[in-house]
């Protein structure tokens, strides 16, 4: 009856004792999500199934965040369509401008989800929540429209990597080089529809933050979902955020996985991934000779208060290259509320950044920073696919908010050791 933690919340929610890789499972949710760009046509797939409600209002999530504040006419009126959507069904949960922010940060921090929870999201990356030892992850907007009527869904039972990290991380590096590193090393197929289990004394040491950017991006690596087992963090991180029950979950000791791969952190350099797959990851050393253009730092997956400190840390007392445009994208009202208890934001605009409202933005080439012919831009996003940023002859460069905040600097790709 050995199973590992996803395993086991799986089985959980399938009213089964146990299941095992490969098997197809009807489980039921505890949370469904949608965004601006994806809840319109799953509202579309809802009615047309007839649906008289959904299957529980406060389990249904909308979080327009992908082009908004609205950027155009069309995205004005997609989010229009979640809104008649939202009050139509007295949706509590439904992030309009003002209270909303990026939806993975916001999911989160609004304590919507927790431990041994299984959620699904019309977005890739909702694997991001696994960092509370929950099981999330992407779909199509077409099973998002079953799910809001229904409230469960299929999966088929994926196969299982244990990734082990020992060693104390060096200066500079983050749960962001962690997982580029992890990438570079399996590729962007290396877990296809897997289960990428993070353990090991260096995931122990790390934040709730770099945690959560670690299982933001294993959808980068193919993964169906990434988890960190729930510790003394991950309950100081819920509490008095979350407030339905939550159950923890652990791997037996002697669960089955495909492959267990370890991970010496000791040496580490902080990485940045080279256009155009987030595999291409190299150390910062490498990449010095690569002059930018722009500098994001936010997003998804480092828009946290703590990925504002590390970048602030850097930027204070500096000014932001004459040749260079450094966006700083928070991920939610609360983070900027916060940037400018600690004086963040103040630190941002004297170095000669522009500080915007919670939106994904240029992470997907929407607005806010899009790129021309022949730009560079190094990012603290997850993906850098041609003309993922703008113009399919521009380039974008990943990496940690520290990397990004030092090349902001130096008007090239650098190390803030540099700056020193």
């Amino acid at each position: 009856m050995s199973m590992t933690i996803t395993e086991k919340i799986l089985a959980a929610h399938a009213g089964r004792e146990k299941v095992e890789p490969g098997e197809i499972i009807k489980a039921r949710l505890d949370l469904v999500m949608g965004n601006d760009i994806t809840a319109p046509i799953a509202i579309d797939k809802f009615e047309k199934l007839g649906a008289s409600g959904v299957f529980d209002r406060e389990r249904v999530a909308i979080v327009p965040d992908h082009c908004t504040p609205n950027k155009d006419i069309k995205s004005a009126e997609l989010v229009a369509r979640c809104r008649r959507f939202a009050r139509q069904h007295d949706l509590p949960y439904f992030f309009e401008t003002g209270r909303a922010g990026i939806e993975h940060a916001l999911i989160p921090d609004q304590g919507l989800v927790g431990p041994g929870d299984a959620v699904i999201g019309a977005d890739s990356h909702t694997c991001t929540y696994g960092a509370l030892g929950a099981f999330s992850t992407g779909v199509g907007s077409t099973d998002l429209g079953c799910a809001m009527a229904v409230g469960e869904t299929w999966f088929k039972v994926p196969e299982q990597i244990k990734f082990v990290y020992y060693g104390s991380l060096p200066p500079y590096v983050s749960g962001k080089d962690l997982i580029l590193y992890t990438i570079g090393k399996i590729g962007v197929d290396g877990a296809l529809y897997s289960s990428m289990e993070f353990t090991g004394e260096a995931i122990e040491a790390l934040d709730m933050a770099g945690r959560f950017t670690m299982c933001n991006m294993a959808i980068e690596a193919g993964a169906k979902n990434g988890i960190v087992p729930p510790d003394g963090k991950t309950m100081e991180y819920i509490k008095g955020r979350v407030r339905r029950g939550y159950t923890l979950y652990e791997s037996d000791p002697d669960a089955v996985y495909s492959r267990v791969i370890e991970i010496d952190c000791s040496g580490l350099e902080p990485q940045v991934s080279f256009p155009h797959l987030p595999e291409n990851a190299r150390p910062v050393s490498e990449a010095s000779q690569v002059a930018i253009q722009q500098a994001v730092i936010g997003s998804c997956t480092n828009g946290r208060i703590e990925d504002m400190r590390a970048a602030a840390a850097v930027l204070a007392g500096r000014r932001v290259h004459k040749d260079v445009r450094c966006i700083i994208l928070p991920s939610t009202q609360q983070v900027v509320l916060q940037m400018i208890k600690e004086g963040l934001m103040e630190a941002f605009i004297e170095a000669g950044c522009v500080v915007s409202t919670p939106t994904c933005g240029p992470c997907l080439g929407g607005h806010m920073g899009v790129l021309a012919k022949g730009e560079k831009a190094i990012s603290t996003t997850n993906r850098n696919f041609v003309g993922r940023m703008g113009h399919t002859e521009s380039e974008v460069y990943l990496a940690s908010p520290a990397i990004a905040a030092a090349s902001a600097v130096l008007g090239r790709i650098g190390s803030p050791e540099e700056l020193k």
